[in-house]
């Protein structure tokens, strides 16, 4: 028996396996930005491949469900190329550069928070505060927040990966922290600014890979103008079969294409919270790698950081799901009162005499069951004429 997944688990599972993804994305790109291979070139290579990759399926699947492109559309999509593609990769991997893998998604921890705040503002999420529920989102979030600053500013003892003794030995990791941080947080609120614009064009263009791939594409050709005005060497787009061309290919077809695509389905079913509430696992996920896989160390408030991280994170996700309960009791609420409404009009058997629990026959003093009964089938007899 192959092990099976419920519909109401397979979101959760879909993100969850996006993260693994984001986070190899994150070891090798930083592998080759190490070498000396251009940022400006990778994200341009990042969404060539990205458009390759998803175009095909976009063609044949939604030829038929395609909405009409309009001027205000093709706009949004030119938005969300330049605030994903361009603004956050870039700056996404200036900060990777400059630190670690680890650094770069602890400060990148702080979309959720960001998100949360946009969803709010714009109407998309509901935050009453006199619910438990929401409560706990907001205090999970804020929770996630704490944990990113902890592995951020609390250093502490340095754990070496190959040592189990806590020993005080000097950071391994070089750069400008400072400028570092800076790009990352910029990255970040463009990101989620991606997340929050996306989710408003998918009401309008509900084909969502055809809109994640011309992202994708208008990404590459906005990628390349960049490129070109930022690299006076055009022979810096030469990349040969190497690590360079396997780094760009990973970032697009994973990291764009395929999480693109699954962000737009979730985005649809779940919005925009819960597509970046998963987002704090990246860097629980890279800080296990780089520990155990690549033999990098960590301090003690880096590992106490991705412990805060999760519980966050469990918290976040959990007032998520009482959300989502919530919302489809609601739903079947409203679709019975719509069944009862449907016997309310004019047409067929609509008006029906009112059925008295307490009436009595006189002679027996006995409830007539089988009058209401008759009366009970007469009333589906008459919605199912009105419909």
């Amino acid at each position: 028996m192959g092990l099976r997944i419920s519909e109401s688990a397979k979101p959760y599972f879909a993100m969850i396996c996006l993260q693994f993804g984001y986070a190899g994305m994150n070891l090798v790109t930083k592998t080759v930005l190490d070498r000396g291979m251009s940022h400006y070139v990778l994200v341009a290579y990042r969404n060539a491949f990205a458009t390759a990759a998803i175009a095909p399926f976009a063609f044949l699947s939604e030829r038929k469900v395609r909405s009409k492109m309009t001027f205000s559309i093709f706009m949004h999509i030119f938005v969300l190329a330049l605030l994903g593609p361009v603004i956050d990769q870039n700056l996404y991997y200036i900060g990777l550069k400059l630190t670690s893998p680890t650094f770069s998604t602890a400060v990148s921890n702080i979309v959720p928070a960001i998100t949360f705040i946009l969803a709010t503002l714009f109407r998309m999420e509901k935050v009453d505060m006199r619910k438990v529920r929401c409560q706990v989102k907001v205090v999970g979030t804020l929770v996630t927040v704490v944990g990113s600053i902890l592995m951020i500013l609390h250093k502490g003892p340095f754990i070496s990966s190959f040592r189990s003794q806590l020993t005080t030995a000097s950071s391994p990791l070089a750069g400008d922290y400072l400028k570092a941080t800076i790009f990352l947080l910029i990255a970040s609120l463009s990101w989620a600014s991606f997340f929050i614009l996306q989710a408003s064009t998918l009401k309008k263009y509900s084909a969502h890979l055809s809109l994640s791939t011309m992202v994708c594409f208008m990404g590459t050709l906005q990628s390349l103008a960049l490129t070109f005005v930022m690299e006076h060497n055009s022979s810096a787009l030469n990349i040969g079969f190497d690590m360079n061309l396997l780094a760009s290919a990973y970032a697009g077809i994973m990291s764009s294409s395929i999480a693109y695509y699954i962000q737009g389905l979730m985005m649809q079913r779940k919005g925009p919270v819960f597509v970046t509430a998963f987002n704090p696992l990246v860097v629980v996920i890279v800080s296990i790698m780089s520990f155990f896989v690549l033999g990098q160390g960590t301090y003690l408030g880096g590992g106490i950081g991705v412990v805060v991280l999760t519980v966050g994170v469990y918290t976040v996700l959990w007032a998520k799901h009482v959300d989502d309960d919530g919302e489809a009791i609601c739903r079947e609420d409203n679709t019975t009162l719509e069944a009862v409404k449907c016997c309310s009009g004019n047409n067929g058997l609509s008006i029906m005499p009112k059925i008295d629990e307490a009436h009595e026959d006189i002679e027996t003093g006995k409830i007539k069951a089988e009058e209401k009964e008759s009366s009970a089938v007469v009333l589906v007899i008459g919605c199912g004429f009105w419909l």
